[in-house]
């Protein structure tokens, strides 16, 4: 077969002693030029190929795995091919070596593609090890349309029970947003094991459907570590970090330990919930399981500990970590930032310059909050302008909503209201609720009017702009405008949200809703509250009644103020703590003028920190003031 393929063109160049057989005169054994096994590309090896044909040495002595390296991507594909057969070696598996080859070698998917079109265009069969070969590079280059080709040869092939394929191609359905197929497909596997559940549960959770992949997960029969990791990443992914922590608490009833993935997962759940104490059990787990090292875990227990008032404890850990990334930065930064320690992360973020660490979006967004939390407009503008100057990184509307809150709030709407004009970006809900926001600190009515236009279009549901805005009103004495925008409320069908705190003591979460008289101890805390209240008056408190606009009697007023959430969990915390114990707070609502008041004044009465953790960042009360300076 040889003789006929297009061998002669080349031999007149090659050189003559490179292909002259040499002899050992000790073993009379005939040896090979090194071209024979190690040739690089199709014209070597013809050489190669010339060489052995004129000294009558067998071909089956040309490594095949090479051969099909140098050809594979080439139009020798059809040549390497009649090598194979005059050695009599079944050139699937060499060809599957190749495959397999290109498959583990990074960046080289597309390569098994191109080989894998060859194959198909000379019909060369394919077997098991080909599909899954195909459908890894499939995966990493999201290719739907050739996984459907492979699923066409699974099935024409009879390999609808090899699970491996099957999981694979599941999972690469549901990677690629077709997640109906990959259920059709799930559905229609004769047997399946605890790798296609988790295929799906993974899947399903990433994509927002974590109720069918619960109710997938509860039909298990059989769970490993990492179909629970999968769904309490789920759910911590859609907000549900309640449901999340309950499940990693049955997950260890159950004798399974957490590994590096579970922990990240169920620390994230911590911090949306501000779960102290437990996040503190799976550092001491993390620090005796060796999870130290790795710096994903470190950086979500520094996050952890932000979100949940023990900025200190963040501090030594970040103090400790030897290999920070930008992500250990950026947390620190905002963490610092969200505490009311501005000045602390703008000097965090110059070291982090000093260092040749180079800035993200993410870490321009906590050093813009840094200013924005404390006024400091000039350093705002300065970074802001340094972004895209000195960076090269585009402000997002994340960036212009800062820089929006920042000028709100210190009184220059119009520079607030003149960038938001000019964005490249149209403004959406959050850059004019901030606007409003600010409209409502400097009593703006016209412009408040203005950003209540906009907000009816891009959020006509959210409740806290109608409440602002009506609360304008009411300050302005426009009685009728206030009673025209609760009725607008109503007419949409907006409810509005109650305001809602939780204190977690003893590893149980008590939660209050502002004028909640139903819990347990509602009459203890209200007598507590009437003690407190005398002490409070005796240091110059005065609530501030202007903040109800409701239209009743001024006690009335003084006791609605009393009962908002936020003080409940106060006193229900005086009540059930050690003296001198922190108390911490998370409310779902801004921190209204009267309790901040109060706060400060009971911090200096009782002699705790209180710590409040409210929708926009921190507040720590000791010793009669505040960390955000009564900026906020």
């Amino acid at each position: 077969m040889l003789n006929s393929l297009s061998l002669a063109s080349p031999l007149h160049h090659l050189p003559s002693k490179k292909l002259k057989p040499s002899i050992d005169t000790n073993n009379k054994v005939q040896t090979t030029p090194s071209i024979v096994h190690h040739f690089t590309s199709p014209f070597e090896l013809k050489q190669a190929i010339a060489f052995l044909i004129k000294t009558n040495i067998p071909l089956s002595l040309l490594p095949l795995p090479r051969i099909a390296s140098v050809c594979a991507l080439t139009p020798y594909f059809p040549f390497a091919q009649q090598i194979f057969d005059s050695v009599n070696e079944q050139e699937l598996s060499v060809w599957n070596s190749c495959l397999r080859k290109f498959a583990e070698t990074p960046c080289s998917a597309a390569d098994v593609m191109f080989l894998f079109q060859q194959m198909r265009s000379y019909n060369v069969g394919v077997d098991c090890f080909t599909c899954s070969f195909v459908l890894k590079a499939c995966v990493e280059l999201r290719d739907v349309s050739c996984a459907r080709i492979v699923h066409a040869l699974i099935e024409k092939l009879g390999y609808q029970s090899n699970l491996v394929l099957v999981n694979a191609l599941i999972h690469l359905y549901a990677i690629c947003g077709v997640m109906g197929d990959a259920v059709l497909l799930f559905d229609k596997m004769p047997q399946r094991d605890v790798v296609s559940w988790n295929v799906m549960i993974t899947q399903l959770a990433k994509e927002g459907d974590v109720d069918e992949a619960f109710e997938l997960f509860g039909r298990m029969k059989e769970r490993n570590l990492r179909s629970w990791t999968a769904m309490i990443t789920g759910l911590v992914h859609c907000g549900k970090a309640k449901e999340a922590v309950r499940l990693f608490v049955e997950m260890e009833e159950t004798g399974l330990k957490a590994n590096e993935v579970t922990v990240v997962a169920v620390l994230a759940a911590c911090a949306d919930l501000g779960a102290l104490e437990l996040g503190r059990r799976i550092h001491e787990y993390s620090d005796e399981s060796g999870f130290k090292r790795n710096v994903h875990v470190c950086n979500t227990l520094i996050d952890m500990y932000i979100k949940s008032g023990c900025l200190e404890a963040a501090k030594v850990l970040f103090e400790e970590l030897k290999d920070r990334t930008i992500v250990s930065w950026s947390a620190m930064i905002q963490g610092l930032a969200i505490h009311g320690q501005a000045d602390e992360a703008l000097e965090l973020f110059n070291e982090m310059i000093r260092m040749g660490v180079k800035p993200n979006e993410v870490t321009f967004l906590g050093i813009l909050h840094a200013c924005s939390h404390m006024g400091m407009i000039k350093e705002g503008r300065e970074f802001f302008a340094s972004m895209s100057r000195d960076y090269n990184i585009s402000p997002q509307i994340e960036h212009y909503g800062c820089m929006v809150d920042l000028l709100s709030r210190a009184g220059l709407l119009q520079d607030a209201y003149e960038l938001i004009t000019r964005m490249p970006i149209k403004p959406n809900a959050v850059i004019w609720g901030s606007f409003l926001g600010g409209c409502r600190i400097r009593k703006d009515v016209e412009m408040a009017e203005e950003a209540m236009r906009h907000l009816g279009v891009l959020d006509p549901l959210n409740d806290g702009y109608y409440i602002i805005m009506s609360n304008i009103y009411a300050e302005a004495k426009r009685w009728e405008d206030a009673a025209r925008v609760r009725k607008l409320m109503k007419d949409r069908g907006v409810k509005k949200t109650p305001g809602l705190s939780t204190i977690t003591i003893a590893q149980a979460t008590h939660e209050f809703v502002a004028g909640d008289d139903n819990h347990p101890q509602a009459d203890k805390i209200f007598k507590r509250w009437d003690k407190l209240l005398e002490q409070m008056r005796s240091k110059g408190y005065v609530p501030n009644t202007s903040l109800v606009v409701l239209d009743i009697e001024e006690n009335e007023k003084e006791r609605y103020l009393y009962r908002h959430s936020e003080k409940l969990a106060l006193v229900f915390g005086l009540m059930n703590t050690k003296a001198g114990e922190t108390i911490r707070i998370m409310k779902n609502l801004r921190v209204c003028e009267d309790c901040h008041a109060a706060f400060k004044v009971i911090s200096e009465i009782v002699k705790r920190e209180i710590v409040v953790r409210d929708r926009n960042r921190f507040h720590c009360f000791k010793d009669g003031f505040c960390s955000c300076k009564d900026y906020w």
